[in-house]
């Protein structure tokens, strides 16, 4: 066994910033600061906004005040202050997918977890347990000294929980299905205060909930998962000019309608400001960026690409041989704190005249405010059922949509409106559903698609059972989308 466990001692102290602020709120935070090791945090403090603010800036994020964990005991505490006190929960690590509150009627407690950093790998058995301040690139780097891979995202910069309760689409998910059908058990404090064990065998509708349920039943204090015996891959990124954007996209169409599942792709059509993370080849320009993963026989995987690869001059980057820590090289997805609208759905097929009308909303001609507009290659083993059931939706999608934007004055509203004619755009082909971790929502119209109608009725149940008094905010959206639908 090797582990690696952060040493947080300098904290052991209880300790609560202005312990007055909170008293305006009538909530006697100083026998909060008093049960817990780690800190509790008020508006006016640098710790407050630090842990507040999400990844995501757009989303306000104004809590009485935050719990910044350092162990599952710390979130015991927080929970039972929550239900003794009446507040709303919201929990943080990064805060990629932070939400915009759905009730505002009561104040809210922020569970901040970024502390619970435990990394344990047992290379015999060939799984993980993280606690849930951990991010990818810190698993894939543990696991690659074990020669192992992980079924991380295109952004190892994320959290390790919210997208495995999210599903997990990894850049080489049609190889191995979603990352969360990998997952063995959670600890989690639900929102009734009890700290439980989940598992296949063990609070069994617990786990299969927490599995594509986000947060809606409770924090996720640490969770298990099985590692990859895949120590490189073959892959990259092409990047074309726009002015190439129809032959590239419609090559790509016709190019994954056979793909094996050793191959997982990705397209974007991509416009990126000038600014110095930028390659300069890449900015202030409309481009496509062909994303290219392949499990298995690199001198094969080159051999699959070259029927996209010769399609038009590449402008930028390359395919090779990547050791597979250095998954996130694919995507390139940002690292900095920014203001972003996303959008997605999934689609049950991709014809020739599903990419002209993409391109016509989309493409170098037109009038286009999103970042990022991309299409992701699904089926493969995302389409298989999974060894223990799951609330993961929508495994029949053919490929998903996804629109990226800026949220922030004085372009959030054309982003937005554009994004909603992204989607309206391909409504022919659209399969209706989208999924939990690509355009996360408070919306209960939003999240009533993430789900099928007898997934969303038994999640709603649970987060009743789990959290009969509904502190957990991200349980508020799935209540009112059970409503929505049924009504």
């Amino acid at each position: 066994m090797s582990t690696l466990t952060p040493d947080y001692s300098s904290h052991d102290l209880p300790h609560v910033h202005d312990v007055t602020e909170g008293l305006a709120l009538g909530l006697p935070l100083a026998d909060l600061a008093a049960v817990v090791r780690g800190e509790v945090a008020l508006p006016g403090s640098n710790a407050y906004t630090q842990a507040a603010t999400p990844w995501n800036v757009a989303v306000v994020s104004t809590p009485a005040a935050v719990v910044i964990a350092s162990d599952a005991a710390d979130v015991v505490a927080a929970v039972d202050f929550a239900n003794t006190h009446d507040l709303n929960i919201e929990v943080r690590s990064t805060g990629h997918g932070a939400l915009e509150l759905l009730d505002r009627s009561r104040p809210t407690l922020l569970v901040h977890t970024g502390r619970l950093l435990e990394i344990v790998i047992n290379p015999v058995t060939r799984r993980i347990r993280v606690g849930a301040g951990v991010r990818w690139q810190q698993v894939l780097d543990a696991a690659a000294g074990h020669g192992f891979g992980a079924l991380a995202g295109s952004s190892p910069n994320v959290g390790v929980v919210g997208y495995l309760t999210g599903g997990g689409l990894s850049p080489v998910g049609r190889s191995f299905g979603f990352a969360n059908d990998l997952v063995t058990a959670f600890d989690v404090v639900t929102g009734d205060g009890e700290l439980r064990r989940a598992t296949a065998t063990e609070n069994s509708a617990l786990f299969w909930a927490l599995r594509g349920g986000k947060g809606a039943l409770g924090v996720v204090t640490a969770v298990e998962f099985e590692l990859l015996d895949v120590p490189r891959i073959y892959g990259g990124c092409l990047y074309f000019d726009g002015a190439d954007a129809e032959r590239v996209v419609e090559a790509w169409r016709a190019w994954t309608a056979s793909l094996p599942e050793q191959a997982s792709t990705s397209l974007a059509l991509l416009r990126l400001p000038a600014m110095p993370a930028v390659p300069p080849p890449l900015a202030g320009r409309c481009t496509v960026a062909v994303r290219f993963a392949w499990v298995g026989d690199p001198a094969e995987g080159a051999r699959v690409a070259e029927a996209i690869s010769g399609v038009a001059p590449v402008i930028f980057g390359g395919l090779d041989v990547l050791p597979f820590n250095a998954l996130g090289m694919i995507h390139s997805d940002p690292v900095d704190p920014m203001p972003t609208h996303e959008r997605g759905v999934l689609l049950r097929e991709l014809p020739e005249q599903a990419v002209q009308t993409l391109l016509a909303v989309a493409g170098p001609q037109a009038e286009c405010p999103q970042v990022i507009v991309e299409l992701r290659l699904l089926g493969g083993a995302f389409a298989r059922p999974p060894r223990e059931p799951s609330a993961v939706c929508h495994r029949d999608a053919a490929y998903s949509l996804l629109t990226i934007g800026i949220a922030a004055p004085p372009i959030i509203e054309a982003t937005a409106g554009h994004a909603a004619a992204v989607i309206a755009a391909v409504a022919p082909w659209s399969h209706g559903g989208s999924t939990p971790n690509f355009g996360a929502s408070s919306d209960p119209a939003i999240v009533a698609r993430q789900y099928d109608p007898a997934t969303l009725a038994r999640l709603a149940t649970l987060t009743a059972s789990y959290d009969p008094h509904a502190r957990m905010v991200a349980s508020h959206a799935v209540r009112a989308a059970a409503g929505l639908v049924q009504s």
